[in-house]
């Protein structure tokens, strides 16, 4: 198997911005997911000392291994695989995905009023002509300011549904909009996949996007 000049790619994400975004660039995603006897979750775990930089690194990093297995296992015809993992760092403090309600309200209320850092890797793995399995990574780094919220405010957003399963608790894409102040860096790498870093690794892999890049 080798660099294929196609515009479709596995992407190993159950993200609708992700197949959204690829979609828009010209790519069609096909999706990968997990075996039910497959523990995602685990590969996020935190590792003591972590930074968020080595986190998302190293989580992007494991979800491409498992995503390419995956694919030898079930024998699926050679596509390029993405990966991609978001992190919200207030400081060296990593805000994965809020696991209740009660966790999503004290998420927002240390983000409330903060400037933090969002890290999304996004990894893209093909394998080549002599069959060997082929990787790079690239790593999107953006600053995002909340507004100061009140408890009135986090506790709306949150009875929305929409801080559930998204890294820091909030989507930027939605409601959540309304509370942010000035962003710097990517706005698609902010809602988990980095227009720039996914368009250079799709382009060594041989993936042709809507335009030449």
């Amino acid at each position: 198997m080798s660099k294929h000049p196609s515009s479709s790619v596995y992407l190993a994400s159950q993200s609708p911005r992700r197949h959204a975004l690829l979609a828009q660039w010209g790519v069609t995603p096909v999706a990968l997911l997990a075996d039910a006897n497959e523990d995602a979750e685990a590969l996020e775990a935190v590792l003591p000392g972590e930074t968020p930089l080595r986190y998302v690194k190293r989580v992007t990093a494991l979800k491409l291994a498992a995503a390419a297995d995956r694919c030898t296992r079930r024998s699926l015809p050679p596509l390029p695989v993405v990966c991609a993992d978001t992190t919200v760092a207030l400081g060296q403090e990593i805000l994965g995905k809020p696991n209740s309600m009660a966790h999503a309200r004290r998420m927002l209320t240390l983000l409330s009023g903060q400037k933090h850092v969002v890290y999304t890797a996004v990894s893209v793995g093909y394998w080549d002509a002599r069959g060997t399995w082929q990787t790079q990574q690239m790593v999107s780094r953006s600053q995002v300011r909340f507004s100061s919220l009140s408890a009135t405010q986090i506790a709306s957003y949150v009875k929305t549904g929409e801080p559930m399963g998204k890294a820091g608790a909030y989507a930027i894409q939605g409601l959540a909009s309304l509370f942010i102040t000035d962003i710097s860096g990517s706005y698609s790498g902010i809602m988990g996949l980095p227009a720039f870093e996914t368009a250079q690794l799709l382009r060594w892999s041989g993936v042709k996007l809507m335009v030449n890049v």
